[in-house]
């Protein structure tokens, strides 16, 4: 267990005083029934967005200041007995939670410790033993109900539907990319029913094999019209639009018909990349300025996010893949939010998470795969587009429609060699205010004023007035949600510290 003293300890309980439960934060003295209540917060951050759990301090509404201060002294063995059952009544064990002593004085003036739990968000679903799943509200738990849970381990990518077994005859999937791909995978003999339990993409019910999901989106002619019953969609839709926005009104401002791509995956993922880049070469239009568009973007990127969006997206959404291309600019929306604790703000670091399994293993044994499955994909997208000197792919999340999704957008647009000091300015920083920018880029206020305003319109920074008009900050779009709360305690961690 990492422990802190001397004048950082000071500094850090001052923060802890000074802070409010909330989402990422909560406070419990050391009583005999503390050990129920911290469990349950553990597992509320673990299953929400992570947080910091502090041990020894009196509740804020019941003392202020120093008066908090009970630390562990108060009931040691209830400490102890919260660190077992960490790992014998939390289902499964949080991975990564860190035990931290923080040296203090007392309320009664003698030397004493508080401890801080620090809890990930966890790509997993927890519960605790004979005492529900939980769930962290603004400042308070809550048992989660039983489709809260399911919902919960789809989102997060523990279960997906691609694993779900189909009434479909055999037969639909007698198709030329399932003989490709068989033929491919030379080894496997049988009738194609024995073939696709013994990968696993077959499952028996009720004395009876039933071809999984992922084996109709990957073999069959069709996957989007047999899934229709089931209230899913599977194909992609294509837009391409004159300009650089949607014009509402009576005519839509396509520059052709929506195209709707359908088929096998593997099909389907090619299909699409080539309609797209034919877009992109014949589409050449006069922009509002007079000028030709002509598309810059690296080909490897745009096939790297079509296949992201086929295979990562989540197939219980009634709702199709749409790639919209804009004189500016292309977007690729997938149904469904990030898996497990990729954020948009995290993404180019956070490494490869598939949330079909099935399907990634699947499409990696064709002759000529559409995924590498080296789970560098989305790092090399943005080293594509910054040897093309473009500005790097923007991910968010929409959470507020009925169907939730991800939005990748490949902005056809030189970056300016500032925006690499601005990105990690902010990056370090959290915010950019124009007196930052003036100092950055050497310019005045009102050339800074004009950068900021230009990407603002672009939606490559957020403006934020909270703090009145002449604090105004700028920051990126979804700033990352990584557990460790409301609290910037920065704590050192110790290699050989207890998990």
């Amino acid at each position: 267990m990492n422990e802190i003293a001397g004048p950082q300890a000071e500094a850090l309980i001052a923060k802890l005083l000074a802070q409010p439960e909330t989402i990422h934060f909560d406070a419990k003295r050391v009583s005999g029934k503390m050990v129920g209540k911290a469990l349950e917060t553990l597992c509320a951050f673990a299953n929400t967005a992570g947080g910091d759990l502090a041990l020894g301090l009196e509740d804020l509404a019941k003392a202020k200041g120093a008066d908090r201060l009970y630390g562990l002294a108060e009931n040691p063995e209830a400490v102890d007995e919260l660190r077992r059952k960490t790992l014998t009544h939390m289902l499964p064990a949080i991975e990564g939670l860190r035990w931290v002593r923080i040296a203090c004085q007392l309320r009664d003036g003698t030397p004493g410790q508080v401890l801080l739990l620090r809890v990930p968000q966890s790509p997993k679903v927890h519960s605790l033993l004979d005492d529900g799943t939980w769930t962290r509200l603004d400042a308070s738990n809550r048992e989660m109900a039983a489709s809260e849970i399911t919902e919960l381990s789809y989102r997060r990518g523990v279960i997906s539907a691609e694993s779900e077994p189909v009434a479909l005859p055999f037969e639909l999937l007698e198709t030329d990319t399932w003989r490709l791909f068989a033929t491919q995978r030379g080894f496997l003999t049988g009738d194609q029913p024995d073939r696709l339990f013994r990968i696993g993409l077959a499952k028996r019910v009720g004395g009876e094999l039933q071809p999984l999901r992922a084996a109709v989106l990957l073999f069959a002619e069709d996957p989007g019209g047999l899934l229709a019953a089931q209230q899913t969609r599977a194909d992609i839709r294509v837009f391409h639009y004159r300009g650089n926005q949607v014009e509402p009104g009576a005519v839509p401002n396509l520059l052709k018909p929506p195209k709707t791509i359908s088929g096998p995956l593997p099909v389907q993922i090619t299909r699409a990349n080539d309609y797209v880049l034919d877009s992109l070469v014949a589409g050449l239009t006069l922009a509002a300025s007079g000028f030709k568009t002509v598309h810059r973007y690296p080909e490897r990127v745009i096939k790297e996010a079509i296949t992201n969006a086929v295979i990562h997206r989540d197939y219980r959404l009634n709702r199709d893949i749409q790639i919209r291309i804009f004189d500016n600019r292309i977007e690729i929306v997938s149904p469904g939010l990030f898996p497990a604790t990729i954020t948009p703000a995290n993404i180019s670091r956070a490494g490869s998470f598939a949330r079909n399994p099935l399907i990634v293993r699947n499409l990696r044994e064709f002759p000529v795969p559409p995924n590498v499955d080296a789970g560098e994909g989305v790092r090399m997208m943005f080293a594509e587009m910054r040897a093309a000197n473009l500005y790097p792919p923007f991910y968010s999340e929409n959470r507020e429609s009925a169907q939730p999704t991800v939005t990748v957008m490949l902005r056809n647009e030189e970056r300016p060699p500032i925006w690499e000091q601005v990105s990690d300015w902010i990056d370090r920083n959290g915010v950019l205010a124009n007196s930052d920018l003036c100092r950055i880029a050497a310019v005045d206020t009102l050339r800074a004023s004009k950068m900021l305003k230009g990407w603002v319109a672009q939606g490559i920074l957020l403006r934020d007035d909270a703090g009145g008009k002449r604090h105004t900050v700028y920051r990126k779009p979804n700033p990352d949600g990584d557990a460790g709360g409301d609290v910037s305690l920065s704590l050192p961690l110790d290699n050989g510290e207890e998990k």
